[in-house]
């Protein structure tokens, strides 16, 4: 296990206070069914650890929401919760230190009651050219999430495009949501121009997640395709719209669009900013 490797998770869990995640050390047991954790290998291949982790996503969205949502919507919000953690633990330590993770499917475990993350860190790849290693980590994001898409197309009824469309977005969305984190991370330290370190933050990781999504980079069907949209005070903010809908909107009532939802009009980001 490289310890360098270790140190970034560990930095990546610091830094993003949505990443619920433990790290296992090489010796340790493997989490298991017993105590309701799955692998991602086990999700793409056995339907009882599928049905097991879809049961808990659906209780956690009935105890938020106040009901359950329709099956389709439940596997939809568990596969991006999914899809969207993996992003991140590949991307993340490519974005804080230029290595890319080879994560394994059966090295990244699932908890059904609480959507939780185990990870058992191997190796990792780094390259010399900037491109080649842009290239290695959607090479890396691809061969994880392949297997997983392709159990949840029954449940999410989607289809290979609206499926990859959601892996797209999300290695957008974790790129963007890390940039935000280190950009908060540099204000706390140094108060004074605290807009201004958030700003830089999010720049870099706007531009690092558009250099990772130009478009044309099947199966990935699209790019990262950030604009800007501009408040009345003169400030300009980052957005982008989604290739594929996370279906938040469907979980409950009071639920409403992502801001980057296709559903969701500048005029109505507008007002939210």
């Amino acid at each position: 296990m490289s310890s360098a490797l270790v140190a970034d998770y560990r930095r990546l869990r610091e830094l993003c206070p949505v990443l619920e995640l433990r790290l296992l050390d090489a010796a340790e047991p493997a989490p298991g069914a017993a105590d309701d954790w799955h692998s991602g290998a086990e999700l793409a291949t056995d339907e009882r650890a599928l049905a097991a982790v879809l049961a808990g996503a659906e209780a956690r969205i009935a105890d938020e929401h106040g009901r359950a949502p329709r099956p389709h919507v439940t596997a939809s919000r568990l596969l991006h919760h999914y899809v969207w953690s993996a992003c991140l633990l590949i991307a993340g330590p490519w974005h804080l230190a230029r290595r890319v993770p080879i994560v394994d499917p059966a090295d990244l475990w699932l908890h059904a009651p609480t959507g939780a993350l185990a990870l058992r860190p191997r190796g990792y790849v780094t390259l010399p050219g900037d491109d080649e290693l842009r290239a290695e980590l959607r090479a890396a994001v691809v061969a994880h999430l392949g297997p997983v898409l392709a159990a949840f197309a029954g449940p999410t009824r989607r289809r290979d495009r609206a499926l990859w469309g959601m892996v797209t977005d999300d290695l957008a969305s974790a790129l963007w949501y890390l940039g935000r984190m280190l950009g908060e991370e540099g204000a706390a330290v140094a108060a004074a121009g605290e807009g201004a370190a958030v700003a830089v933050a999010e720049e870099d990781a706007v531009a690092a997640a558009e250099a990772v999504l130009p478009g044309g980079t099947l199966p990935l069907p699209g790019g990262a395709d950030f604009r800007r949209l501009h408040t009345p005070d003169g400030r300009a903010h980052h957005t982008r719209t989604r290739l594929a809908c996370c279906l938040y909107y469907a979980v409950g009532p009071a639920a409403t669009a992502c801001l980057t939802c296709p559903r969701t009009s500048d005029e109505e980001r507008l007002r939210r900013l």
